[in-house]
């Protein structure tokens, strides 16, 4: 019998006798599911709590391997994944309709919130966007006020092929702008949430992200838009089968992995 029999096996067996997970666990080690994450899911500790909660309910070890979207779902393309959880849906979708990922479903309902310097008392914020609710219409003011206020408003770009940078680009194209410096930078590899913070400046974040990483001196200045949506998806690789992919889409889309997706704040589980 071999050892990814085996482990299917000794899932089946975890999963009806509890107390066997843990041990299950330990042996499956040899063999993780290897889980791509966009980094804001990891910021976020979505990732983390699914990581968590599957491995204590089957006894499957889950390799996380946290990167930007975007490379991430070429390397599932290429079978260096066994499965992914990303935000990019235009992506996705490009990669579903040419039948090289499997199984992917919905997994929770994520968002982008623009974040900036926090109004005081009576003062806006330097762009004057604060309670917008049309982001496209947020944007151009924010452009307009960078150009007119020289070095007073900066934003923030992650600039890495990440769920929120693909989704932050298509606002930019739906506000008919062409974002460019001095007042559009690049942010370095990292948490683009503290990095805004540290510089006061204004950036298209994960709600999730914003939620566990957030705050002063900035604010959510724009949210709700549904535009700003950024829908969380798991997918399997057509290259690779990992005898408990197919458990693994199936426990983060059920019961379990919708209870572990709606006690996270900045997320909530598909409708």
């Amino acid at each position: 019998m071999t050892t990814r029999r085996r482990l299917l096996l000794g899932t089946a067996a975890a999963l009806s006798f509890p107390r066997l997970a843990a041990a299950q666990q330990r042996a499956s080690l040899a063999d993780p599911l290897r889980l791509g994450v966009d980094q804001s899911l990891v910021d976020s500790g979505l990732a983390s709590a699914l990581q968590t909660a599957f491995g204590r309910d089957t006894g499957v070890a889950v390799k996380l391997q946290a990167g930007a979207a975007l490379p991430l779902l070429e390397a599932l393309e290429r079978g260096e994944l066994d499965a992914a959880l990303t935000n990019a849906p235009e992506a996705e979708t490009k990669l579903e309709a040419q039948g090289l990922i499997h199984d992917r479903r919905r997994v929770a309902e994520g968002a982008l919130v623009l974040v900036g310097p926090a109004p005081k008392k009576k003062t806006p914020d330097p762009a004057g966007i604060a309670k917008m609710t049309d982001v496209a219409a947020a944007l151009v003011q924010l452009r307009d006020a960078a150009l007119a206020q020289e070095g007073a408003v900066a934003f923030l770009t992650a600039g890495d092929g990440s769920g929120a940078h693909a989704a932050e680009q298509a606002l930019w194209r739906a506000a008919k702008v062409a974002p460019a410096a001095p007042w559009y930078a690049k942010a370095s590899p990292g948490n683009l949430a503290a990095q805004a913070r540290r510089q006061s400046a204004y950036a298209l974040v994960e709600q999730g992200a914003w939620a566990a990483q957030g705050g002063a001196p900035l604010a959510v200045l724009v949210a709700g838009d549904p535009r700003m949506a950024l829908p969380v998806h798991v997918m399997r690789a057509f290259r690779v089968n990992h005898p408990a992919g197919k458990l693994f889409v199936s426990w983060v889309t059920g019961p379990k992995g919708r209870a572990v997706v709606g006690a996270r704040r900045g997320y909530r589980t598909p409708g």
